[in-house]
């Protein structure tokens, strides 16, 4: 039997609804990091649903470094003004704003990476693996292992988020979608620095 106070646990530890965090230790069996994959997976269906959804509301955020040479904003887009005023909401465009601050993205998603720059990247890889004596579908393996490392350093999306090494920014808009209850995107990010 879960008792309230793991579920309150898995709550605060989440986000997720008291009863959906209840749900998830019944059936992960009492298993915190179980339930927790297991609100994961749901979060990331109820996003997939929501992911469709126009979304013409939203906030600009703004960091600015405390040495006053650097800085960065983003628009986060939701469905409604609702939304946009919500803590949690702006919470989060503060946290990406700080993102692009500290991490430098070139790009939002590895969709779009222009084709230039991605051949450019591949004839660097393919460059480096040119000496060693290895089949061409080991190196095509060997290759796309490379620019998904790659995807996860020049894409704000792929980027491992700065609080939480084990989350990247993607799974962590999709986690407050399906707290929030709306579809939520990255529409555009900017950085300066001197």
């Amino acid at each position: 039997m879960i008792d309230a106070k793991q579920a309150m646990e898995l709550r605060q530890r989440t986000g997720a609804g008291i009863l959906d965090a209840k749900s998830a230790l019944e059936e992960a069996g009492g298993d915190m990091d179980k339930a927790i994959d297991i609100l994961k997976k749901k979060g990331a269906a109820k996003a997939a649903k929501r992911g469709e959804r126009k979304t013409a509301e939203g906030v600009v955020a703004c960091y600015i470094h405390h040495t006053n040479k650097l800085g960065a904003m983003v628009e986060l887009q939701c469905e409604t003004d609702f939304v946009a005023l919500n803590e949690d909401f702006r919470q989060l465009a503060n946290d990406i704003a700080m993102q692009v601050a500290a991490m430098d993205p070139l790009y939002l998603t590895p969709e779009d990476v222009p084709t230039n720059d991605l051949e450019k990247q591949r004839e660097i890889f393919m460059a480096g693996m040119a000496e060693e004596n290895k089949p061409d579908d080991v190196k095509e393996k060997i290759l796309a292992g490379k620019l998904n490392k790659w995807y996860s350093e020049a894409c704000l999306t792929k980027q491992a988020f700065f609080k939480d090494e084990d989350t990247n920014i993607e799974d962590l808009v999709k986690g407050k979608i399906s707290t929030i209850g709306e579809n939520i995107q990255i529409a555009r990010f900017v950085r300066y620095q001197m």
